[in-house]
């Protein structure tokens, strides 16, 4: 080859190169179909050439900007208010970027392991159930609400994508892979509001939490209230900020209203409790500064019962209650909620529990009541709040006692444990008797504390007249005063 035609060949890829850099990009979760976060200024964001002039039209809306030094560009759109009306938004630099058939209402982003990324597909291939009956609608063949769109975080094709897909109508192949908690959520947040909804789900089976949060945010050694600290809790391992990369930064800073999360399981088999607590407080107040807000609800499930015992990673049948009891702490964090899962276990030796359909309904509960102000939802089943010794009994007190409390199946209620100062528990008789339940044994003369579920494979039957069971818990609350 002649130099001419050599030199003709470079000049061609350094103007490619050229026109490939000037081009307007945006991240893959700004797209077709997508919905945008009502009532909250909206980010739009990307990148373009150096000092490009970037301008964004939607919904009458002009903003213009000019991308940084290293290309970066962002612009927020005034609030909106929710619309069902497909628009279309323009960016516009060096080229024009047109996104077709976009909404405004409410978004959401949810996460965890393989219980929310458990999908609606394997959620319709559900066999006969013992604890209920499956939901009266196969959603999986009838979902075709345009309003109710999903996007499927998948971390090997988060790069941007020129033709601007992820965001699908909640129906067909799209909705068979997505979360079935994620979408179950959204169908009752819908049915309330009837504004369109967004749902993101970046979860992945078997994870755990480290992995969701940024490398580095773990490094700090925790401080205890007796002065002590934690080891660093990174020095157990977990792969930390794993999937942040391209699971999570990735859809920051997309304007959403909250998280649900659903994840546990792994911390479980590896006998965490109050290291888990501080990664989970680590994980909440991390994405919620990293999206800009101290306050964004945070909904989260605590795992249902399972054998953990008859693994040889755990040797306690009482590592499930302690998990459970580290995952209640985060409570303690404004604008927090925790759905119980007791009552929704079919076979114990099953780590993915049925009734997906009712773990995404009891969560929109929170959001229904937390975040939306339908302050007539009940959205929580008893949580215990103090205790009294009186003679050989001892009174319990609970919150979210809804209309009343009540046995599920009408027998007496079981799973609680009583014992006196030798720490001993026997199985103890539970009585209600009004807005509260009174706990004593002939074997225990002087009660001083209380067990409730506090076994992995408890499913009491103790709840309120809505049906939502009651947390388990202990008395003696090892974990009491964390985060105070």
């Amino acid at each position: 080859m002649n130099s001419k035609k050599q030199l003709i060949i470079s000049l061609g890829l350094l103007l490619a190169i050229a026109s490939l850099q000037a081009q307007v990009v945006l991240p893959k979760i700004l797209g077709n179909n997508m919905v945008l976060q009502r009532q909250k200024p909206v980010p739009i964001w990307g990148t373009a050439s150096s000092g490009e002039k970037i301008t964004v039209i939607f919904s009458g809306q002009v903003k213009n900007t000019v991308a940084d030094a290293t290309g970066k560009w962002q612009v927020y759109l005034d609030p909106m208010e929710a619309s069902d009306k497909p628009a279309q938004m323009m960016i516009t630099g060096q080229n024009t970027i047109t996104l077709e058939n976009i909404l405004v209402g409410e978004v959401w982003l949810c996460s965890g392991q393989s219980n929310m990324e458990y999908s609606m597909r394997k959620n319709a291939k559900l066999g006969p159930l013992v604890k209920g009956e499956k939901p009266k609608e196969d959603d999986l063949a009838t979902a075709n609400n345009p309003n109710i769109r999903i996007f499927l975080v998948n971390r090997k094709f988060m790069k941007p994508d020129p033709k601007h897909k992820g965001w699908d109508v909640a129906k067909d192949s799209a909705l068979r892979l997505f979360s079935a908690v994620g979408y179950f959520f959204a169908k009752e947040v819908y049915a309330q509001l009837h504004i369109p909804i967004g749902m993101i789900s970046s979860a992945v089976s078997g994870s755990r939490i480290e992995p969701w949060i940024e490398a580095g945010k773990l490094a700090v050694s925790p401080a205890l209230k007796n002065g002590e600290t934690l080891k660093p809790l990174t020095s157990d391992g977990g792969d930390p900020g794993k999937f942040y990369p391209d699971m999570i930064q990735p859809l920051i800073p997309f304007a959403l209203r909250g998280f649900l999360w659903y994840q546990g399981e792994s911390g479980c088999f590896l006998n965490e409790t109050i290291r888990y607590s501080y990664k989970f407080k680590t994980l909440i107040e991390s994405w919620r500064e990293a999206w800009g807000n101290k306050n964004l609800p945070f909904y989260f499930v605590q795992i249902a019962p399972y054998y953990y015992s008859h693994t040889k990673e755990v040797h306690s049948d009482e590592a499930l209650p302690e998990f459970r009891e580290a995952q209640a702490t985060a409570l303690k964090l404004p604008n927090t909620g925790m759905v119980i899962t007791t009552d929704l276990a079919d076979n114990i030796g099953d780590i993915h529990p049925s009734y997906k359909w009712e773990v995404g309904r009891r969560l929109s509960l929170w959001a229904l009541n937390l975040t939306y102000g339908f302050k007539n939802t009940v959205y929580s089943g008893p949580m215990y709040k103090q205790m009294k010794i009186k003679g050989n009994t001892i009174e319990l007190e609970f919150t979210h006692t809804g209309s009343g409390l009540k046995s599920r199946d009408g027998k007496p209620l079981n799973c609680f444990s009583i014992a006196g100062k030798d720490g001993k528990f026997v199985d103890a008789q539970a009585v209600i008797k009004g807005d509260k339940v009174v706990v004593s044994s002939p074997e225990v003369k002087k009660p001083v504390e209380v067990r409730f579920a506090w076994k992995e494979d408890a499913q009491p039957n103790f709840t309120n007249n809505e049906g939502l069971p009651a947390a388990p818990f202990r008395t003696n609350n090892a974990m009491e005063k964390l985060f105070q």
